[in-house]
């Protein structure tokens, strides 16, 4: 296979990412992250941006807790930093004050939801309060921003580069005679979009994470492909079955049943700082002085 032309995590990231070395459980990370590509995804819906620039925000998103800890970095300004990053990459750029606003608006409808599951009084629905350009709120946020996206820049050694997988996959179902089954085209459309809220894009080569959506949505679909050695179809894409089914595993996990209290818990985490407070809560975090992050 040919060498990669875009940075994946090490054997070493992978088995200890930065937060679990932190103390941050693993569930807990893999849960805080997908959030924070739904912010991103959220984000890129209401400022109206080019997909491209939203799944390329995405996966340096994702890369980005390889090299760095939930417990220095809030996902918030990160998410923040990551969409305002590849805008510029995608030459589809944003204003800042746009950015800021949507950005306080999500971060106050999850403090709102967190709020309202946790208080006795009766629901109140959510009214966004605009914040004052001049006040403390959105200075902070600016600030915020700007120093998510100079950590991205840094920590990732200044190579964002990112292949997104909508061609590849449009030429694999070319080559396996699926384009005329417009219910299979979209539905392993839908399972790329879907893993971009795990790691595996930081992982796996794209044509591994291409033929995993085309396995699960053929599977669901019921459609049969040449699965039995010596011809097996994901091996014209220089996939590995291991692979291929280990991406699996990551896109059906989003599927999993939760309890009410899952998202409570995680929309009250999105800053480093609820993040420590629930770390020494339930006696996880680490003794050793912390270093400031944004």
């Amino acid at each position: 296979m040919a060498p990669a032309l875009y940075p994946l995590a090490s054997l070493e990231q992978i088995q200890s990412s930065p937060s679990q070395q932190d103390g941050v459980p693993h569930d807990l990370e893999e849960d805080l992250r997908a959030y924070g590509c739904k912010l991103i995804h959220q984000a890129g819906i209401l400022l109206k941006q080019k997909q491209v620039a939203v799944a390329t925000a995405q996966i340096l998103f994702q890369r980005f807790w390889f090299v760095s800890s939930l417990k220095q970095f809030g996902i918030g300004d990160i998410g923040m930093g990551a969409l305002y990053l590849a805008s510029k990459l995608e030459e589809c750029p944003l204003r800042m004050r746009d950015l800021i606003n949507v950005y306080d608006l999500l971060l106050q409808r999850a403090a709102h939801a967190v709020a309202s599951r946790t208080s006795s009084k009766p629901k109140v629905e959510f009214k966004y309060a605009p914040m004052s350009y001049f006040g403390n709120t959105f200075y902070d946020l600016k600030e915020g921003l700007v120093v998510a996206e100079m950590q991205i820049l840094k920590r990732l050694g200044f190579n964002v580069q990112v292949v997104l997988p909508y061609g590849s996959l449009v030429n694999y179902m070319r080559l396996l005679g699926l384009t005329s089954r417009e219910d299979a085209v979209m539905r392993a459309w839908g399972y790329l979009n879907d893993a971009l809220q795990t790691p595996v894009y930081a992982l796996y080569p794209v044509p591994t994470v291409v033929s995993a959506a085309i396995l699960l949505a053929t599977r669901h679909l019921g459609i049969s492909l040449p699965s039995t050695p010596p011809n097996c179809w994901w091996e014209l894409f220089d996939a590995e079955w291991e692979d291929v089914w280990s991406v699996c595993g990551y896109i059906m996990r989003l599927y999993r049943d939760r309890s009410e209290e899952d998202p409570e818990e995680i929309e009250a985490l999105l800053s480093k700082k609820d993040l420590r407070r629930w770390l020494e809560e339930h006696g996880s975090a680490n003794t050793n002085s912390l270093e400031g992050g944004v």
